[in-house]
């Protein structure tokens, strides 16, 4: 079984199964991992479940589209591998992905 971790801003460790077909917003918030939210129920029109992809994963997991840019423009805790977890749509080879989480939601 697949699984992702997401990784607290101050460190604190939550493992969800990844189940394909859903998005990592979704696995977040079926699994109650605090710090993603998902408040527009995965309409990109937000920006409550930003995640910080690892960038050894950035490649696999691919970069943020148009519709995360305009909301990632207006996060101070952008990195260069943020992504909105509601536009990333999971799947088996994603075992072991590790994304943070910023310390705020927008």
């Amino acid at each position: 079984m697949a699984v992702v971790m997401f990784v607290s801003h101050d460190g604190e460790t939550h493992t969800a199964s990844l189940d394909a077909g859903q998005s990592l917003m979704q696995v977040a918030t079926n699994n109650a991992v605090p710090g993603v939210d998902g408040d527009c129920g995965g309409e990109a029109a937000c920006g409550t479940c930003h995640v910080i992809v690892d960038p050894q994963w950035s490649e696999r997991v691919g970069l943020s589209g148009p519709d995360e840019e305009q909301m990632l423009a207006m996060n101070p805790e952008r990195e260069p591998t943020s992504r909105l977890s509601c536009q990333m749509a999971v799947c088996d080879a994603w075992d072991g992905l590790t994304v943070r989480l910023p310390e705020f939601q927008m």
